[in-house]
């Protein structure tokens, strides 16, 4: 049996989620001109299989993978109401221009956010962990079978548990949203280590 992760271990995690999203956060205010609140995160290990139990079925995903230093994903849950709410104001709105379909200037306003949110964060944790970071082009999708096939993709690994970092994510009363991390246990563990070691 793999062993799971220790209790310090999860309070590193929790330590590093905090500060990169906190970065990323600063930025999203900057975006859309409100204040931005993230939640302290929730650290837990999952199964694989567990990975799409905090979706909706009315859900926007914008996923990012890292590509270079470090293993992992970085999930943006947002109800379609919250990305009309974001586009609106990220395009100098109040954020009550939200009739209408989601539309492509949508879905781009949440894949901009993200990838925005995301760089920050990955700065953060390649000065954190003193390890260059690149991250990929924002994946977008609503949740419909085809997308949610797509997303388990992204699981077809030998990696069975995953640290899930999850965080609520609002903008005063306008928007009230998920982001989650997912890191395959292994590497997790090798972050506190490299956490750990940057100290020593």
């Amino acid at each position: 049996m793999e062993q799971i992760l220790t209790s310090d271990q999860i309070d590193t995690l929790g330590e590093i989620a905090n500060i990169s999203m906190g970065n990323s956060a600063t930025t999203l205010s900057m975006m859309v001109n409100r204040k931005v609140d993230i939640t302290t995160p929730n650290v837990t290990v999952i199964k694989r299989s567990e990975s799409l139990d905090d979706y909706e079925r009315t859900c926007i995903f914008v996923q990012i993978h890292y590509v270079k230093g470090l293993t992992g994903n970085n999930v943006l849950i947002l109800k379609e109401n919250d990305v009309k709410v974001m586009t609106d104001l990220m395009m100098g709105g109040d954020g009550t221009n939200t009739a209408g379909e989601i539309s492509d200037l949508h879905l781009s306003a949440a894949s901009e956010a993200m990838n925005q949110m995301m760089g920050a964060a990955a700065t953060s944790l390649s000065m954190m962990l003193n390890v260059p970071t690149d991250i990929s082009t924002p994946i977008v999708n609503r949740i419909d079978v085809d997308s949610v096939k797509i997303f388990e993709k992204s699981f077809e690994t030998e990696y069975e548990n995953f640290v899930k970092i999850a965080f609520k994510m609002t903008i005063g009363d306008l928007i009230d949203s998920t982001m989650v991390q997912l890191y395959p246990v292994q590497f997790a563990r090798e972050m506190c280590e490299k956490f750990a070691a940057k100290d020593e």
